[in-house]
């Protein structure tokens, strides 16, 4: 056997490694996001019980690796190199195009992934075998892919999409108009029924998804199987009874029934879903161990068509990696707040966080007037009830986005498609499930008031389409990495190796080294929170200002590119600053009107400044982006000038809001006062050089941008520093609490 196949094995398990870390990730979403929004538990309660779940679902597992020994193509037709080609492409191009949706915190289906990977590597190495064959054609390529798969995995799409949002949205208005928001004391008496059908949906989805390959076979299953109806009606009795007694001790059965439901999702996650993470590189090593015993390399792979589980230990690693990425990756939270955030209880969550369009635009216009039709059919005293019902009260006040009741019909009615879509042998994707019936539960609880809806359905088709996407996306790069690699050889082996590597630890492990403030500044939501917040961007704007002019000078096109950029991250966190007023006013201490008014007037400052900013690094840019004369000896001494007052200015704003200390804020006033008095000095010059004809228009177009500008930086400084003087007077904070701090 040649090393280079031993290579392409590490390889292959490294990147199994890599991929269970960004298929956890991305997957995380499924079975953590009801007991996360409804916030059941602390969040390593929340992970012990996924934990618990997972080694479960791996012990448990069959591990049965179909899809990638032979679910999309036939192994008897490819040799042992052939094979190993396809195994290669189909990682490098399923693990990079699942990190890229994770980093854009996009849920996607790792299953689609893998599926259209497998079927894109497939084509490249079958298209190499009828291009080196005289005795095969085109027409040939139909024998060596099964393309059944890939038209199931396009089905699931729709049917997924489409039932569980139908679903998700029926079930949750029928719960809520049964329990209301003040579920409270009906729950009491209806509580335990309702918990009762839940866990028994969710006995239901272990027995026939999670558990389906150690029970199978035995008699319990069989007669469950025999007696699906009895066998359902019995538990549900025997789950009723057994909640009603725990809620005469006062027991939470919806904080148990949540828990339970993320277990299960869990199990079956990693008890079914495993084989698209390790299915291929465990197909790689038995390809590699059936070639080594024939002792050839171009010995045809029939014996992939046998389907054997996969040996225990590998599913016990994978296990463990697994629980580890659980508890320690990052992505998996910006994957998971993007489900919460647009399945949120409440307009100021979502409004701005996402751009509307034409279509999301129609889809309100109509439903209002669908919504104006039923109020004319429907008898104003059946309105009036069902409007008491859904009227929105935080009962429980922990500032979930949703209530324990909506996290119940989350997981009830995702175990309950998927284990039934199981049963049906449909290939639903439990990640289009578990999203879809969130996006319609939300709907059904009124969370999308008129102020949301165009931004929350923007935000539900950007995340379907990238599912669509994902599909055309690993099968385009998997057919062109399957192609670079049979043609290319050992060197295309090696520089696409290096590539991916590179790629992947860019973005896994390279730090991010960027100015700006901190992500989790933006969540604080008290006073601490709000001066750290202004603080950070005030100081980030400052040292934007000053290597803008500084590359300017140089005409360093890649650091002004690199500034935009920062700047427009900049005006973004101000925008988010702004609509996420109405949360952050009701959550500071002791908020009054006076708080109030302050501090939406330092929000108001900081908007205006980062807007001023981005109107300074965009035309730089472009400026020099697009090749025109730089700057003239006399622009430039002005601009290095203008450059030291505005430091001198902000570094004595940033002093004062670092410190609490505004005893120096008149000298600010001064400062301001002479450096206005100086950009009116200059521009006058710099429109009499105009007028004379001395330098060209475009330079001095950007420079009278530059100082127009500038000065609004300065003047919305002075304000900022000035409201929040008075906020922190009305909020009653001690001078040093930042000292302290």
């Amino acid at each position: 056997m040649s090393e280079l196949y031993t290579i392409m094995l590490a390889v292959l398990a490294i990147l199994a490694i890599s991929g269970l870390y960004v298929g956890v990730t991305n997957d995380a979403v499924n079975f953590l996001n009801a007991a996360i929004g409804a916030k059941v538990a602390k969040m390593r309660t929340i992970l012990a019980v996924a934990s618990v779940g997972i080694i479960l679902g791996v012990l448990t597992s069959s591990g049965m690796m179909e899809v990638a020994r032979s679910g999309m193509f036939n192994p008897g037709l490819f040799t042992f190199h052939e094979i190993m080609v396809l195994y290669v492409s189909v990682m490098f191009a399923n693990v990079i195009l699942l990190d890229i949706y994770n980093s854009l915190g996009l849920p996607t289906s790792t299953t689609v992934a893998l599926v259209f990977s497998l079927l894109g590597a497939a084509i490249s190495v079958s298209l190499y075998k009828i291009a080196g064959s005289p005795t095969l054609h085109l027409g040939d390529l139909g024998g060596f892919i099964n393309t059944t798969r890939a038209m199931g995995v396009i089905s699931a799409i729709l049917l997924s999409v489409l039932i569980a949002f139908i679903f998700g949205t029926i079930v949750m208005w029928f719960s809520r108009l049964l329990f209301s928001f003040r579920y409270f004391k009906i729950f009491r008496k209806l509580g335990a029924i309702w918990c009762g059908m839940s866990f028994t949906a969710i006995a239901y989805f272990a027995v026939f998804k999670a558990l389906k390959g150690v029970l199978s076979g035995t008699a319990m299953y069989a007669w469950i199987s025999d007696n699906l109806l009895l066998s359902i009606i019995l538990c549900w009795i025997v789950c009723s009874v057994v909640l009603a007694f725990m809620q005469l001790f006062r027991i939470n059965i919806l904080r148990i029934n949540i828990l339970s439901g993320t277990f299960a999702l869990a199990l079956a996650f990693a008890g079914n879903d495993l084989v698209n993470f390790i299915g291929v590189p465990i197909a790689g090593l038995d390809s590699y161990n059936i070639a080594k015993e024939a002792g050839s390399t171009s010995i045809l792979m029939e014996g992939l068509n046998e389907n054997l589980p996969a040996q225990f230990i590998w599913m016990l690693l994978s296990g463990v990696v697994m629980i580890i990425t659980l508890w320690t990756s990052t992505k998996s939270m910006n994957v998971s707040q993007t489900e919460l955030s647009l399945a949120g209880q409440g307009d100021d969550i979502i409004a701005g966080e996402q751009d509307s369009n034409v279509f999301s635009r129609s889809i309100v216009r109509a439903s209002i007037s669908i919504s104006n039709f039923l109020d004319r059919v429907i008898p104003k005293r059946t309105q009036e009830f069902i409007n008491k019902r859904f009227e929105y009260v935080d009962v429980e006040r922990n500032g979930a986005p949703y209530d324990k009741i909506r996290a119940v019909v989350n997981l009830t009615t995702a175990a309950l498609l998927i284990s039934v879509g199981t049963s049906l042998k449909l290939p639903l994707s439990t990640t289009y499930v578990c999203f879809m019936v969130a996006m319609g539960s939300s709907l059904a609880d009124k969370a999308w008031g008129r102020e949301s809806a165009v931004h929350r359905i923007t935000g539900v088709m950007t995340v379907v389409m990238g599912w669509f996407v994902t599909g055309i996306g690993a099968f385009i790069i998997a057919i062109a990495v399957g192609l670079l690699l049979i043609w290319g050889g050992t060197p295309a082996f090696i520089v696409v190796t290096l590539a991916c590597a590179y790629m992947l630890i860019k973005s896994n492990f390279k730090s991010n080294k960027k100015d700006t403030m901190p992500a989790n500044a933006i969540e604080k939501d008290s006073v601490e929170g709000v001066v750290e917040q202004v603080c950070n961007m005030m100081k980030v704007s400052t040292q934007i200002y000053d290597r803008t002019l500084v590359a300017l000078f140089k005409e360093d096109r890649k650091a002004l590119k690199d500034l935009v950029r920062e700047s427009d991250e900049i005006y973004e966190r101000s925008r988010h600053l702004k609509y996420t007023l109405m949360p952050t006013l009701r959550k500071l201490k002791g908020s009054g009107l006076e708080l109030s008014l302050y501090y939406v007037q330092v929000v108001d400052y900081l908007s205006e400044i980062a807007k001023a900013l981005v109107h300074i690094t965009r035309p730089a840019y472009d400026h020099i982006d697009n090749n025109h004369k730089g700057l003239s000896r006399e622009q430039t001494d002005d601009l290095m000038h203008i450059n030291d007052a505005v430091a001198e200015i902000y570094g004595s704003v940033n002093r004062m809001l670092t410190n609490n200390d505004f005893g120096d804020i008149d000298i600010v006033l001064t400062m301001r006062d002479e450096l206005f008095e100086h950009i009116a000095a200059i521009t006058k010059s710099e429109l009499q050089r105009i007028n004379e004809g001395v330098g060209n228009t475009k330079a001095s177009m950007f420079y009278l941008t530059v100082m127009s500008e500038t000065k609004t930086m300065v003047l919305q400084a002075r304000n900022l520093l000035k409201s929040q003087r008075y906020f922190l007077e009305h909020a009653g904070v001690a001078k040093t609490w930042y000292k302290a701090k």
